[in-house]
């Protein structure tokens, strides 16, 4: 009995592992429909540049009359336009550098072509133009622009002389983009 019982065991124990193996198990249960990730956010935009400083320089001739230092009309209108164009930029500096005709002596036309300057330097100052960044400077009759024969001051040789008489102004400052 004893080995029929180790027999019958032995079966029960063989018909439940083969019980076990023949029960399928019991499949996962399906992943809960997702729906898709979303796409990933678009990277940054790059930094923007910082505004890129750019030179500018401008420059007007002003014309004077003999002996004369007062801005003529003609000279304001100029004037005025060299102002215009410096509306956005940051201005470093103005030269105003006065001129005068070879009539008379160097002395008298170094004073001439300072007090030319000086009047531009006004002008721009009563237009809005700090007055600390107008330099101005005189050459007197050294840098002549044209040549006209005659030593005799005469009506001819003044208005052959005008273009001498002069003040140029170079404006130097930054614009950005």
């Amino acid at each position: 009995m004893n080995k029929r019982l180790s027999t019958a065991l032995s079966a029960f124990v063989l018909l439940a592992f083969a019980g076990c193996a023949a029960t399928p198990e019991p499949a996962p249960p399906a992943p809960a429909r997702e729906t898709p990730p979303a796409p990933p956010p678009p990277p940054p935009a790059p930094p923007k540049a910082a505004p890129k400083a750019e030179k500018v320089t401008t420059a007007s001739t002003v014309n004077f009359d003999f002996d004369r230092y007062v801005i003529r009309p003609d000279a304001r209108s100029k004037l005025d336009d060299l102002v215009g164009k410096l509306r956005g930029v940051n201005l470093e500096v103005i030269i105003a550098v006065g001129h005068a005709d070879r009539i008379g002596s160097d002395a008298y036309n170094m004073k001439l072509s300072v007090r030319r300057a000086d009047s531009v330097k006004a002008y721009l100052v009563s237009k809005g133009i700090a007055a600390s960044r107008i330099y101005t400077e005189g050459k007197g009759e050294r840098q002549p622009v044209k040549e006209c024969k005659g030593d005799k001051k005469t009506k001819e040789l003044i208005a052959c002389l005008e273009p001498n008489r002069r003040v140029e102004s170079e404006a130097v400052g930054s614009a950005t983009n």
